[in-house]
């Protein structure tokens, strides 16, 4: 689409469910809106599926498993590969569509989209690389063989934060592996999801490998899909609360489950780091996303020798940034999803302060239309502060000070999340203690962005379990079958 305007992209997109190849109504006919989070304004109302059309969706992906998990690992792959291209040369209109209905600027819009299609590229080249192995046994009596074959079946239910990304991270290892899907999309951001659907069935995805169910009634429609024991595997990304309930319900059938749940990432300083370097990185790891992020940091914890010059050059850059609707030009921070996001944002702050805590700068809402809230720093953040416990999920970054490696440590181990940390030190032996003691399942080291497709994604402890992206996502998708082949 050349030239996308807000009407286009909006009108380009199918407000229906998507089920055996086919676009259409809920059940019932019943819709909810999607709004534009700048201006609180409805975009278009989408279909809003039932029960029924939950079980429409699983029924479509089981009739098509069989035949999916026997075509070619090639031609897995060039559908991927197709669907990769596309979404790469339409990358102004899909642009468009995520910053109107999740609020990031155009310019993190295409940083997203250039994300999350190489999710497409990289197993378009990991389907042809699922192997076994073929052994003697030890006497010598047996072959033994292994193979990897598709789990089956897959739900996939994914957050409204990266529209985009978080759902080729899914699809694009189990259309690698010869999986079927079901994919329900958050209900504040839907429609790139919608458009990513599309791009697939026109990139040649068979009817029935991936079905898009958006509902408002999550639990009520998801619930029986978690309990068929024709699904055999369950993933999420979410919040930690809703991550436990959905492994409870999928413990009656013994899915494989992978989950991505919340995170509260430390941001460790050093006194010998690079304070400029460190601010650098900070930036990208606090604001990337409006800090709507499960890897965005959560607590600067910074040496005391230190901790003043950084918190000013921070609040000197987070202050300086432009805030506003993020189709217009010249803007870096767009608004927060919904209201109840904002509100929870002011309420972590107003916490801090007081209970104590400095703000170097910003500090509260932005009068007017639209969730917007003004990037904040806090310094001298107390203990009981909750914004050092909880995940934060706006532009706010909150900062503690330690005094020697052994207390930095404790600090940012202290939390029952273990998604990711960062840590900035030109110490090459407190690199190696600081990586082996973090209880993270990522680590940036000198640099505030971790994510690639082509390595892991993942966390620890409530952070959830099992991996995305590298060459271990598509193991998510698989089984291994064993043969022991008499002589």
């Amino acid at each position: 689409m050349s030239n996308p305007t807000e009407s286009s992209v909006i009108e380009g997109v199918h407000p229906q469910l998507f089920i055996g190849g086919t676009w259409r109504d809920a059940e019932d006919k019943s819709t909810f809106e999607v709004h534009d989070p700048s201006t609180g304004k409805v975009l278009v109302e989408v279909a809003d599926a039932t029960v029924a059309d939950g079980a429409a969706a699983l029924d479509a992906a089981v009739a098509a498993q069989s035949d999916w998990a026997a075509t070619p690992p090639r031609d897995r792959g060039e559908i991927l590969r197709t669907a990769f291209e596309s979404i790469t040369e339409r990358a102004d209109e899909v642009a468009l569509l995520m910053t109107l209905e999740m609020g990031k600027t155009i310019k993190e819009s295409k940083a997203e989209i250039a994300y999350g299609a190489e999710f497409f590229r990289w197993f378009s080249e990991e389907a042809v690389r699922i192997a076994g192995r073929y052994a003697t046994a030890p006497n010598g009596a047996t072959r033994l063989l292994t193979l990897k074959q598709p789990v089956g079946p897959c739900l996939m239910i994914t957050p409204w934060n990266f529209p985009l990304a978080m759902g080729t991270r899914k699809v694009g290892p189990a259309i690698a592996a010869g999986c079927t899907m079901v994919v329900k999309p958050a209900g504040l951001t839907p429609l790139t999801m919608l458009w990513l659907a599309q791009v697939l069935a026109d990139a040649g995805l068979p009817d029935g490998v991936l079905n898009v169910v958006t509902t408002t009634h999550t639990g009520e429609v998801m619930e029986p899909l978690i309990r068929d024991p024709r699904l055999r595997k369950l993933t999420f990304t979410g919040s930690t609360e809703v991550g436990r309930t959905l492994v409870e319900q999928s413990a009656e059938g013994l899915l494989r489950v992978s989950m991505e749940l919340g995170g509260n990432a430390p941001f460790l300083v050093f006194d010998d780091a690079d304070v400029d370097d460190a601010v650098d990185g900070a930036m990208l790891a606090k604001m990337r996303n409006i800090g709507e992020a499960c890897t965005a940091a959560n607590r600067f914890i910074v040496h005391e020798s230190v901790a003043a010059e950084f918190g000013e050059k921070l609040a000197a850059r987070m202050g300086g940034l432009v805030v506003g609707r993020g189709t217009e030009d010249g803007v870096e921070v767009g608004p927060l999803v919904e209201k109840k996001q904002r509100d929870s944002v002011a309420e972590l702050v107003d916490d801090a302060v007081g209970k104590g805590a400095t703000v170097l700068t910003g500090g509260s809402a932005v009068d007017g239309d639209g969730w917007f809230y003004q990037p904040t720093v806090l310094a001298e953040v107390p203990t009981d502060a909750r914004v050092r416990r909880e995940e934060i999920f706006g532009p706010v970054a909150p900062i503690i000070t330690f005094s020697d490696e052994e207390e930095a440590l404790r600090l940012a181990n202290d939390t029952e999340y273990g998604l990711v940390a960062y840590a900035f030190t030109r110490d090459v032996s407190r690199v190696v203690r600081i990586y082996e003691g973090l209880e993270t399942g990522m680590i940036g080291i000198n640099q505030g962005i971790v994510s690639n497709p082509a390595a892991p994604f993942g966390g620890v402890k409530a952070s959830g379990y099992g991996r995305e992206g590298g060459t271990e996502g598509i193991e998510e998708y698989l089984e291994t079958k064993y043969v022991g082949l008499a002589l």
